[in-house]
């Protein structure tokens, strides 16, 4: 079922929003040659407790940790451990909030050190497939709009849509319905409305859509071993254009 926030809900989900925001840029900003994902997933963790938040993924259906990082060819929860970062490699972080009782969302991947063209691209490609996804959430279309648009960007730059992971509502829950797929299926999905909350999640490969599974449990990798990447953010639905809760201070005028 799919729930439409009141703008009180709204207001909590921003708040959660705007602390996860927060807590991926300091995350980020220790990511560096050196550093271990663990000593990430520490730095999130404690930046999270400051806000008197909870760390949406920690314990979740027994995830071991309050982010997901992704290295190279790791394309989702991946398990924060001991791996340090090295120059060349590109990083995927995935964490969410729950404060007021609403969850937030979101992902970014990142270079580390110097990374190669085809990296940086495969980067910049994944983050405009975001943009030109959510330029479609609006009253009226569904959700295969949204998809499509994913789909097309990525493959018309030769590269490809991960297919076993997906988008979806949030709200109370981290994961709600609708599912929003990043790719086009036969379900078109619900009309969208002003006051749905979701998250929209472009996972794309730089090779292949093919997924192996590492025997954790949980991380999902490439299976030609070339690089993913990931950019999320929760978004609600407005009577025009979206509001991207997880970016605040984001304004449509402003992208070019």
């Amino acid at each position: 079922m799919i729930t439409l926030k009141s703008k009180v809900e709204i207001d909590k989900m921003r708040e959660s929003c705007r602390v996860a925001a927060h807590v991926m840029d300091v995350v980020l900003a220790a990511a560096g040659e050196g550093v271990t994902t663990k000593e990430l997933d520490r730095i999130a963790y404690e930046e999270i407790l400051k806000f008197k938040g909870i760390p949406s993924f920690l314990n979740y259906e027994g995830f071991p940790a309050s982010i997901c990082s992704c290295v190279n060819d790791e394309i989702v929860h991946g398990i924060p451990g001991k791996r340090k970062l090295k120059s060349g490699d590109i990083l995927t972080v995935d964490l969410g909030v729950i404060l007021h009782g609403y969850h937030s969302d979101m992902a970014r991947t990142v270079g580390i050190g110097v990374i190669s063209p085809d990296a940086q691209k495969l980067i910049d490609v994944t983050k405009e497939c975001f943009f030109r996804g959510i330029e479609k959430a609006v009253p009226g279309n569904r959700i295969v709009d949204i998809s499509r648009e994913i789909q097309t960007y990525a493959e018309a730059n030769g590269m490809s849509v991960v297919r076993p992971f997906v988008g979806h509502g949030i709200g109370q829950e981290m994961h709600e319905d609708p599912e929003v797929p990043n790719y086009v299926t036969r379900n078109r999905g619900p009309v969208l409305r002003a006051g749905m909350t979701i998250a929209v999640e472009p996972m794309i490969n730089l090779g292949s859509k093919e997924v192996s599974f590492d025997d954790d449990g949980w991380t999902a990798r490439t299976k030609d071993g070339k690089y993913s990447a990931q950019y999320e953010n929760t978004i609600v639905i407005t009577d025009g254009l979206p509001e991207i809760l997880t970016l605040p201070g984001f304004k449509w005028e402003d992208r070019k």
